[in-house]
């Protein structure tokens, strides 16, 4: 038997798809995607932006100093990738954020570009009303503390990010870093 035997001839592959044409339910036809709740929360991010950065150093004492990004929503909205520059600190990181699209909830990670190395575990948020509260508790020397990172004042050319910590559990903030972002593209 030669190769040219084994192949069908065009009236076998055209006998064959007039086959499967007849019968439909043989032929398997993909699902449509669905698309998580929440994807997309981190939509507005995608593109190039300068930033303001403030930095509080002492009470009532703020480093001032420029920064800018580019942010990419990828895999359908269900990720976000943030690129950061300082150039004047000489400083670069990558932002990632997933969705936990089971229980609705974003996993933030860091990670500096010096060390390579992304925190081990993803500080947990959500989107409610418009802002992106992002918590994270720990306990350090003076005891319980939660360091929240916020994304608020949202539009379509501008937003806000601030860190800031709380030890009365969430009653109020102590706001130590706030980026205010400007899109450039």
């Amino acid at each position: 038997m030669t190769d040219a035997s084994l192949r069908p001839g065009r009236r076998g592959v055209l006998k064959a798809a007039a086959c499967l044409a007849a019968a439909p339910a043989l032929v398997a036809v993909p699902a449509r995607a669905q698309v998580p709740a929440h994807a997309g929360e981190f939509d507005f991010l995608s593109g190039e932006w300068r930033i303001r950065n403030r930095r509080l150093k002492a009470p009532g004492d703020w480093d001032e100093f420029d920064g800018e990004a580019t942010c990419w929503s990828i895999l359908g909205g269900v990720a976000s990738v943030e690129e950061l520059r300082i150039p004047a600190r000489d400083f670069s990181g990558m932002g990632l954020r997933t969705l936990d699209a089971a229980n609705g909830v974003w996993l933030d990670y860091w990670m500096n570009a010096r060390t390579g190395v992304p925190g081990s575990t993803g500080t947990p948020g959500r989107f409610v009303d418009g802002v992106g509260d992002f918590d994270a508790a720990e306990t350090d020397d003076q005891g319980p503390v939660i360091y929240r990172g916020c994304w608020d004042q949202i539009t379509a050319t501008s937003c806000r990010w601030r860190q800031g910590a709380s030890r009365d559990r969430g009653a109020s903030w102590d706001w130590k870093w706030i980026m205010q972002w400007s899109r450039v593209a």
